[in-house]
């Protein structure tokens, strides 16, 4: 890093950064980001207690850039309360270390959208705590199921309620619907016979633990958030769907020999 290119808080926090390291405990959360244009990857650890972060700390896999933003993020949101620490940009952190050069504003500073996904993983852990802690863990189990036209007409025919043999997807397009835990087994399931397996939800963040996720990852099924589908068409058989994208608001048609809606 050049002293010319960089403020003194940069290569200050670049050279002794504050924080590096993880967070463990119940009340502990993680947010991972990562930029596939540089190589960028941040992960951001909270420690929340009585709505207050009162602890952070970060691992970095990127430029000094990468890492001052992270040291100046977690420093920056200790004692802020989750609302507070929400509204914390990535021009916040630019500002606190005294400017970043243009060319590092989007690839490299991208500590905040790491802080931000940890709350949000924070606040979906507190709340499946809760509900379990009310009794309701069936109740959070049972998923609305979608409502779609025309699927009964291709049950059989490209539509399944259930899932049989994987064997019978083999190298097949197939759409599963999420409709909790049991729809994510299929999709990873699927996964062993044919590498175009989709899962989709409507949700912003599908609801799975860190070990589901992962294993998802690992299977190659591509994750569609924000997604409904709508109805389901094709000559005699499933070919394709019809799905609204919830976050632009508009609809396109997805391509599909099988479509996976478990209701039994």
């Amino acid at each position: 890093m050049k002293s010319t290119q960089y403020s003194e808080k940069v290569l200050d926090h670049f050279r002794n950064p504050r924080n590096v390291g993880t967070l463990e405990g119940e009340n502990v959360a993680v947010g991972r980001v990562g930029n596939p244009v540089c190589g960028d990857l941040m992960e951001v650890y909270i420690k929340v207690e009585d709505g207050r972060i009162v602890d952070a700390k970060f691992r970095t896999f990127g430029c000094g850039s990468a890492i001052a933003t992270s040291s100046m993020t977690t420093e920056l949101v200790k004692g802020m309360t989750l609302d507070e620490a929400m509204k914390v940009t990535r021009a916040d952190v630019a500002s606190e270390l005294d400017g970043l050069p243009p060319i590092k504003m989007h690839c490299s500073n991208l500590a905040a959208d790491a802080l931000h996904e940890a709350i949000k993983q924070y606040r979906e852990m507190q709340k499946r705590k809760h509900t379990e802690e009310a009794g309701s863990t069936e109740a959070t189990e049972a998923i609305e199921i979608p409502e779609i036209e025309n699927l009964e007409d291709y049950i059989g025919k490209g539509v399944f309620r259930s899932l049989g043999s994987p064997k019978d997807f083999e190298d097949l397009r197939a759409l599963v619907v999420y409709t909790g835990d049991r729809s994510v087994e299929a999709a990873i399931d699927l996964a062993t016979v044919t590498n175009r397996v989709v899962l989709i939800t409507p949700a912003e963040q599908l609801d799975v633990d860190e070990e589901m996720a992962a294993r998802l990852a690992e299977a190659g099924v591509k994750v569609i958030t924000q997604g409904r589908v709508l109805s389901v068409s094709g000559e005699g058989e499933v070919e394709k769907v019809c799905v609204r994208n919830l976050d632009e608001d508009d609809e396109y048609d997805l391509y599909t020999d099988a479509v996976v809606l478990l209701t039994e």
